[in-house]
């Protein structure tokens, strides 16, 4: 997802830089074991975020800070220093809790903490002015339509298999399609997630936090565009 954030992002903005914090996993016992022999750990964590730099080199390049670091120069106090405060509470959609590590990061290519020389008396204080300023906070989730699951579908009876899951519908729309839908007068903006195929054909449209908006008619259904995998808000 982080991959497919950074896509749309590099279509609109000039990126130069990725900086991305790289966090210390628990490494798997059972992987841990198989690799005894040459003396290395394995952790699926930290294979997958290695792997997601590697990826986004081919976007801009990539400065790693390393997330169990704890210097001046960390995440943690440079979000100090520019007086942002964190939230824990993570289902909370505010910059507060998921956008101000991601700030700092970014600040790290402009402000760090080190020493100034003078003839007299070096002075350790931090470099770099910068100013944080207000701006729009997206929410950005994934589409939580189901997939076909055909392996599970038991078919000796019948010989045929549950439409359930899926990415297309027997409609113009796809599912994670960004729509506008109307039903009684009303306006809604969500992504499809689902149809009906009984007599009265309708699709299912979902907001940001894929909780269903209701059922509409595809008549009444407007594509904003097609699914690119990420919901914004």
């Amino acid at each position: 997802m982080e991959i497919r954030v950074m896509i749309e992002l590099s279509k609109i903005f000039p990126i130069t830089t990725i900086v991305y914090e790289l966090v210390k996993a628990d490494v798997d016992l059972t992987s841990a074991r198989k690799a005894a022999r040459s003396g290395k750990g394995f952790s699926p964590v930290m294979v997958g975020q290695n792997w997601c730099v590697e990826k986004l080199k081919s976007i801009a390049r990539v400065k790693i800070v390393y997330g169990w670091q704890k210097n001046k120069n960390g995440t943690s106090q440079i979000r100090q220093h520019l007086g942002l405060k964190k939230l824990k509470d993570k289902k909370a959609q505010v910059p507060e809790s998921h956008a101000v590590d991601g700030i700092a990061l970014a600040a790290s290519e402009f402000v760090r903490y080190g020493v100034t020389p003078r003839k007299n008396c070096d002075i350790y204080g931090w470099k770099g002015p910068i100013n944080i300023t207000p701006w729009i906070f997206r929410v950005i989730t994934r589409p939580a339509y189901f997939r076909r699951a055909l392996h599970f579908d038991n078919v000796e009876k019948s010989g045929v298999r549950k439409r359930k899951g899926g990415s297309i519908t027997p409609f113009n729309q796809r599912l994670g399609d960004k729509v506008l839908a109307e039903k009684a007068g009303k306006t809604y903006t969500g992504w499809i997630g689902g149809f009906t195929n009984a007599k009265n054909k309708n699709v299912s449209v979902y907001d940001h936090n894929w909780k269903r908006i209701g059922q509409f008619s595809p008549k009444k259904v407007q594509l904003i565009r097609r699914s690119n995998k990420l919901c914004v808000v």
